[in-house]
Parts: C-alpha cells; sequence; structure tokens
C-alpha cells in the first residue's frame, strides 16, 4: 500500500461547500485521499502525520493565470521600478525614484561590467509616475554613458527607452520606418520604443534577454518565485514554443517533478502583423501535448490585440485617451494584430478545441474578441470553450452580459488598481472609467467566470496582494475606486483558486480541496477569509505543497 501523509492544520480552507473549512487532508500518491477531521482522514489506514503546518493556514494552492518567465529572468536583472520589488532571495529591492537614482543606477552597473560589450539592461521602469520630469529619452540616459548601449525596459513590457549608443548600434536613424520608433522635434529617435516590432529593433538587449529567459537558471528562479508567494501553478501566456519549439526540451529538462510548482504553457502567436500559416501552428500546438508531464502542460493559445493603457497603447473606443485640456495625447492605440485577421487565426484553434485567451486592455479590443467568439460558435459549436478576456481592465457591464450569454471568461488584471490607479483616474482613462475599471462585482454579476493575475513581471508575482486588490480598490494616494466592485474576501479567492483552475479546463483536478484532486496547497501564516481586509497582501507565506511534496519560501542570508 502507497505512503499516506496527513497535514493537520489550525485552518483549512477547502473551497468546498459542502465543507468550507476543516482540521486535516490526507495525501496519497500526490492528490487528496480525504479532508475532514484528523479522525476521518485517519481512518483511511495506515498514515502519517506532519505537523509541521500544526499553526499554519492551508488553501487551495492558488493559480497564477496570467504571469511571463520574464518574471524569472528579471529576477536575475537589475531593477529600477518605482515601487519597492521582492527578489528571489526572499529580499527586497528599493524603488526608483527619482531620474537621478536611475542615472545612478546606470553608472554603477557600467562600472561594475567594464570591458562587457553586452548592452545594460534594466527592468520595471515606468515614466507615468514622473509626473514632474519630461518623458525619459535617449538624451537622459546618455548622462549615464554615450558609449555603453542602454536598454530600459518598461514595466508593461510594451515599451522600452535606450541611449544613443543603442539606437547607434543598430542602426536606428530618422531614416527607419518601423512603427513604435518615437521621435523628438526634429524627426530623430528620441529612444523610445513602442510596442514589440519596434522593440525588437534594440536587437542586443532583446537577444540578451531571450537568452535569459531560455536559461535553466532563470525558470528554476522563476520556480523558487512561485513557493516564496504562494504560487502552486503558473501558467505562461508568452510561452515561445511555436517560435521556437527548440526551446521546449530545456523546459522539460528543468521543470521535473521536483519542480516546485506546475507550468501551464499559453503559447503565443501574433505579436508582430502579417501572414502566418495558422492551421500549422495550431497542429504544433496539438503536438505538445503529447509530451505533457504532471508540472508542464499545454494550456493553449495566447494572442495579443493591444498594447497598455499606461503606455498609451492600447486600443481605445470613443473618446480615447482622457483630455482635460481637450487634446487627445496620442491616437486610440495600436493594433497588435490587424483586427480582419483575428477570426482567420482563431479558426484553426477553434476547430481543433484549443483554448485561446486573447490580451485585451482597450475596450475596443473586447469588442473585437467578444465578436469573433460569437462568429466561431456560430461556424462550429463548442459549449465548453471557456475563450477568455485576458486583462479585462475597461470591460463594461454590457460586454460583460455578452460574454456570460457566450460562456467566455475574464482574467482580470486587479493590481492596476493600486500600480496604475491614480494615473488611470488623473491621466489615462479620467476618473468615470478609472472608476470601473477591473470590475469584478460586475463580472460577478453578470455570472462570467473570473480569475485575478498579476501579469509578472509586470507587477509581482503573488495573489495575496491581487486578492487585497480586488476585496479593497485602493489606490496609494488612498482613493477608492468604486466602492461598488469591491468583492468579498471568499470571492477573490475563488478566483484565483477555482476560477482559474476553470480557465484551465482543470477545475477537475486544481482549484479545491477534495477528495481526488491534486495535493497542491499554499501554506499561509493566516487566513485571508478572517483577517481585516486591509491585510490580506500582508499575510506570511510559508511557502507551498504541490502534488503532497512541500516547497519552503526563501528567506533572505538563509
Amino acid at each position: 500500500m502507497n505512503e499516506t501523509t496527513i497535514f493537520p492544520a489550525r485552518t483549512i480552507v477547502t473551497m468546498d461547500p459542502s465543507q468550507p473549512t476543516v482540521e486535516a487532508v490526507a495525501v496519497r500518491d500526490g492528490k487528496v485521499l480525504a479532508a475532514g477531521s484528523l479522525d476521518e482522514c485517519a481512518s483511511w489506514g495506515p498514515h502519517t502525520v506532519d505537523d509541521r503546518f500544526a499553526d499554519h493556514v492551508l488553501t487551495p494552492g492558488m493559480i497564477e493565470a496570467h504571469a511571463h518567465t520574464f518574471e524569472g529572468a528579471f529576477g536575475l536583472l537589475p531593477y529600477a521600478g518605482w515601487f519597492p520589488r521582492h527578489r528571489p532571495d526572499g529580499s527586497t529591492a528599493p524603488g526608483v525614484k527619482t531620474y537621478d537614482d536611475l542615472l545612478n543606477l546606470l553608472r554603477r552597473l557600467d562600472q561594475e561590467t567594464q570591458g562587457s560589450q553586452e548592452p545594460i539592461v534594466v527592468w520595471g521602469f515606468d515614466p507615468i509616475y514622473f509626473v514632474d520630469e519630461e518623458r525619459l529619452t535617449r538624451d537622459h540616459l546618455d548622462r549615464a554613458s554615450t558609449e555603453r548601449p542602454i536598454f530600459v525596459f518598461h514595466a508593461s513590457a510594451h515599451l522600452a527607452t535606450v541611449n544613443s549608443a543603442m539606437l547607434t548600434r543598430h542602426e536606428v536613424t530618422r531614416e527607419t520606418q518601423t512603427v513604435g520608433v518615437a521621435r523628438d522635434g526634429n524627426g530623430e529617435p528620441n529612444g523610445e520604443l513602442q510596442e514589440m516590432p519596434a522593440i525588437a529593433l534594440a536587437t542586443s538587449a532583446i537577444h540578451m534577454i531571450m537568452r535569459m529567459m531560455g536559461d535553466p537558471e532563470a525558470i528554476r528562479t522563476l520556480g523558487q518565485m512561485c513557493a516564496n508567494t504562494g504560487i502552486t501553478s503558473l501558467v505562461d501566456l508568452g510561452a515561445s514554443g511555436v517560435t521556437r519549439p527548440e526551446g521546449q526540451d530545456v523546459w522539460h529538462q528543468v521543470v521535473t517533478d521536483e519542480f516546485p510548482a506546475r507550468i501551464h504553457q499559453r503559447h503565443l502567436i501574433g505579436m508582430m502583423p502579417g501572414l502566418n500559416d495558422w492551421g500549422a501552428a495550431a497542429d504544433q500546438v496539438k503536438a505538445f501535448e503529447l509530451d505533457d508531464t504532471a508540472r508542464l502542460r499545454t494550456a493553449g493559445l495566447k494572442i495579443v490585440l493591444d498594447g497598455s493603457i499606461q503606455g498609451f497603447t492600447a486600443k481605445m473606443k470613443w473618446p480615447g485617451y482622457y483630455s482635460p485640456d481637450g487634446i487627445s495625447p496620442t491616437d486610440h492605440g495600436v493594433w497588435m494584430v490587424p483586427p480582419e485577421q483575428l477570426l482567420e487565426m482563431v479558426r484553426p484553434f477553434h476547430e481543433r478545441r484549443i483554448n485561446t485567451h486573447v490580451h485585451c486592455n482597450g475596450d475596443l479590443t473586447i469588442d473585437l474578441w467578444i465578436d469573433v467568439v460569437e462568429q466561431l460558435l456560430l461556424e462550429s459549436a463548442w459549449l465548453d470553450h471557456r475563450y477568455t478576456v485576458q486583462h479585462s481592465q475597461l470591460t463594461s457591464a454590457a460586454q460583460y452580459r455578452r460574454m456570460a450569454k457566450l460562456g467566455m471568461c475574464a482574467n482580470i488584471f486587479s493590481n492596476h488598481i493600486w500600480y496604475w490607479g491614480d494615473q488611470h483616474h488623473d491621466i489615462t482613462v479620467g476618473p468615470e472609467r478609472a472608476r470601473r475599471m477591473e470590475a469584478c462585482r460586475t463580472a460577478e454579476e453578470a455570472g462570467v467566470s473570473f480569475s485575478l493575475h498579476t501579469d509578472a513581471s509586470v507587477t509581482p508575482l503573488g495573489h495575496l496582494h491581487t486578492m487585497w486588490c480586488a476585496v479593497n480598490r485602493v489606490t496609494p494616494s488612498g482613493r477608492v475606486l468604486s466602492e461598488h466592485e469591491r468583492i468579498s474576501a471568499q470571492s477573490a479567492l475563488h478566483a484565483v483558486t477555482t476560477g482559474a483552475a476553470y480557465q484551465l479546463h482543470a477545475d477537475d483536478e486544481f482549484g479545491s480541496i477534495e477528495c481526488g484532486k491534486a495535493a497542491d496547497f499554499t501554506v499561509l501564516e493566516d487566513n485571508p477569509l478572517t483577517v481585516d481586509p486591509m491585510s490580506i497582501k500582508d499575510i506570511g507565506v510559508w511557502g507551498t505543497i504541490v502534488g503532497g511534496t512541500a516547497n519552503e519560501a526563501a528567506h533572505p542570508g538563509a
């Protein structure tokens, strides 16, 4: 008989309405054998009691339904963001609050790596926080170095700023026709590169980042960061298997049965407009499923339709971006895929029953994706598709009603309320639309199944913070962005467990603690359902249990 281990805890939150909390869970063969009282768990026969979590709280394993392997790679790169950021070793990197802070960081990195031909790459920067400064350009970065190429990746991963040396190295000039190369008053590139076609011009920096993303150390770092933040499953919405299938070998080598998290790969296509053989891409995704393991799985397809709201590249319906002076700061965003091509792209995947999630930051893209789903279902019925609007930031009540009728899901970027809520209110979309951003309550009332996400590395990995944002809707200035859109802690925990599992067509295996499901648990210092709602984000994380194996969070100096 296989060994049974019983884990008692102070509280075990099951997300099973027939028994919302229990005192113990029995695990056998990596699955939940029983959940209930200690005596009930022991009644299954010979067992070992592991009481290390007797003073802790267990919840179903939290599922990050939208993140990127950037989080692991960037965990190895210097950080230049506004807010302090947890690092893989459990320490905290300070925020960069001034341009001088940024330039001093770049100068120090240049001195520490003198003689290197690699560019200096930092990440996490966002000019929208520097409202009293002119927007960052190559002229600012040239003060750090005029000889060493510099690449400052913005937090959104939709923009970057480079110095003159980087522009020179890759021959980006006034003659460059690539869309997204920002210009100064004289028509010269000013160093800002908007969206991937333009960002890709900084080839040396992009190649450096791509190498790191495929580095086994970056993948292992990602696994440790999952344990640090209580994530048992992470869905990578930027998997590159379709464009670089050879990279799958590294993932299979690293993500073994001992890896501290499950990785679900949603393969990316369509970042660059143009013609592709979508049928062949769909066949490739189906082929990946043949190599699925317990820890590394194929989740489906990801398409990016537009850019970011804070980068002014999301596609917006009338009246566009907020303009208190009556002059719109930009046009209405950037299509990352020609809208007339979306149906053609998705159809082969739909015909093969491959679940598709589409990046929709602006409200214009949400309309398009809903229209495409409706047309696909008219052509070929698939009653359990679970197609998802990713980010779903400006989804209106009317759009949620349509999504509910079509069986669509939403993955809501609740962290925006904290990280950019004030900026959305004052700068990007204005007060009214900011109050109904990340509309979890509206989705809930419409009957749309939803999850929450961090889009790590765009915001830090960890669902206690996404839950806190959805429950409280508080910005750094203390503003509450619509009390009406607040949801309960119970709904928020459901979103990051059962709701996220549902989007993966995996709610029969994950998302709650009940007999037959995977023994995936998040181990916390307190119960997010009973603490003061404003304290949810501050709950300590011991680590995770994945398939019955415990993974402790890293601590600085340990």
